[in-house]
């Protein structure tokens, strides 16, 4: 029946008899979810990758196949009679037209060990931004080298992308091996290669694979061109890799977003758990309030929960009636995050139009909203040589390092901690675009802030006798929390 998915592995022919469906789809459900981005040069393969990836695994609707076969006499690139499974990624014409990838393609597939979420991004340095935004939520990326040229521009400057979004599992593909008869020197030198870059970025967990993704050699099944390859395959390997430890289960951060209040009897603070575990009687601290609870109950669609943690979406009731609001945060009072307006992020710009630092931006952190300016530019990052550049007002896809000033405090982590807490984007106050998004590096402090910008008031030039000290010191604090910094001097 066309559009019917084809049965594969365990499920191949006819269900086994006694087979629990319910059962079944429960177990499926609770599979894990690996999100993961592809990045590479031009014809280094990574459309053709994923298609054979799908194709393989026997992950494709009989109307995708006929498609496919259709197009690749038609449009394809792949040699007489082949079929070019870039075409299963390369959606749009210009794409067709062209033979790269543009836009960022997803595709959604499950085997019976865990499902996935591919994201097929751009490799040309003017589809930097394309590239951030396929890998913002990924867990693991696939960095694709083609084994003629070896570690190049191209792939240095998507290993710094990489390691810029915090992601923690790295996979060097090295492919067209059937190009160099498989030979284990040609590969041995660029992963030794590579492994010397992540080394120099932090990235510790690198894992190598000798494929050629047209014929198939390591994608799905082991390859017997290569006998001196001791590693599994790919997609074993995207089975099996564990990301269980990726999400920080420590740092308890709980962004409210909406007050619950459907009768007299119940208020309650709904969200999604950004980071950590929460369990039914912990103590809780309001930010920026400071005041301070108990869990009551931890509510849910299905009922209460005795502990929940991230990501879930779930309501907490308190003990005790506590003033909360959209935008603020519920932590422990033993691990608070940073509170501040003042903070340095990696900042990567996305909007056509340059940056104006005269320009008031929106700053949207979680569910928290506020204006923010940009105070200083330290340095820009050319992502192609990771070298500092003198900093300036940014164009689009550029790179590099800013201070900020937000009109509300936020509370926030730095990102390589949380990343839930560490990231954010500027809207553009007059077209609603997108303009940035960021990367918290760490708080500032004291000295770094720009104090020209702050207004000073100095309480003995004005003749403003001491007595008069506390009551100035609440009006100021009470401008603060408003989102104005007033600096004393008494």
């Amino acid at each position: 029946m066309q559009g019917s998915p084809l049965p594969i592995g365990e499920w191949q022919g006819e269900r086994p008899a006694g087979l629990d469906i319910k059962a079944y789809l429960d177990a499926d459900e609770k599979k894990s979810l690996l999100r993961l981005l592809t990045a590479g040069s031009v014809d280094d393969g990574k459309s053709t990758l994923i298609g054979r990836l799908l194709f393989d695994s026997k992950k494709l609707y009989e109307d995708q196949l006929t498609a496919l076969e259709r197009d690749s006499r038609r449009v394809g690139n792949a040699g007489a009679g082949q079929i070019d499974y870039a075409l299963l990624l390369d959606g749009l014409k210009a794409e067709r037209e062209e033979g790269i990838t543009i836009d960022v393609a997803y595709r959604y597939f499950s085997t019976n060990q865990r499902k996935f979420i591919i994201a097929d991004t751009p490799g040309h340095e003017q589809y930097t931004r394309n590239m951030i935004t396929g890998g913002s939520t990924a867990n693991l990326a696939i960095i694709l080298v083609d084994a003629r040229t070896g570690v190049i521009t191209q792939t240095r400057r998507h290993t710094f992308l990489v390691s810029l979004l915090g992601i923690k599992h790295i996979v060097l593909a090295v492919n067209k091996m059937d190009l160099v008869d498989f030979s284990e020197e040609v590969f041995n030198k660029i992963r030794d290669e590579y492994l010397a870059l992540t080394t120099q970025l932090g990235i510790e967990d690198v894992t190598c694979f000798p494929l050629s993704a047209l014929e198939g050699d390591n994608v799905v099944e082991k390859s017997q061109r290569t006998p001196w390859f001791k590693g599994t395959s790919l997609l074993e390997f995207l089975e099996t890799v564990p990301i269980h430890r990726d999400r920080n289960m420590t740092d308890f951060r709980y962004p409210v977003q909406y007050v619950l209040r459907p009768n007299l009897d119940f208020r309650g603070f709904s969200g999604k758990i950004a980071s950590g575990v929460i369990r039914k009687g912990d103590e809780v601290v309001a930010l920026p309030s400071m005041k301070r609870s108990h869990v009551k109950s931890i509510v849910t669609y299905e009922g209460e929960l005795d502990e929940a943690f991230c990501p879930q979406c779930v309501t907490l009731t308190l003990e005790d009636e506590i003033d909360i609001s959209r935008g603020e945060m519920i932590v422990r009072p033993d691990n608070l995050p940073n509170i501040g307006r003042n903070f340095e992020t990696m900042l990567v710009w996305m909007d056509e139009e340059p940056m104006d630092r005269g320009k008031q931006f929106f700053l949207k952190h979680n569910t928290n909203t506020t204006r923010a300016t940009i105070d200083a530019i330290p340095y820009r990052v050319d992502v192609n040589t990771m070298e500092h550049l003198e900093g300036r007002d940014f164009r689009l896809n550029e790179i590099g390092c800013v201070r900020i000033t937000t009109a509300k405090t936020l509370f926030f982590d730095a990102y390589a901690k949380n990343k839930a807490t560490g990231a954010f984007i500027l809207i553009d106050p007059i077209t609603n675009n997108t303009s940035a998004v960021g990367m918290i590096i760490r708080p500032l402090e004291t000295e770094d802030i720009n104090q020209a910008d702050i207004p000073t008031l100095d309480l003995p030039r004005l003749g403003i006798t001491p007595e008069h000290y506390e009551a100035i010191e609440q009006a100021v604090k009470e401008l603060s929390r408003q989102g104005l910094e007033i600096k004393v001097i008494k």
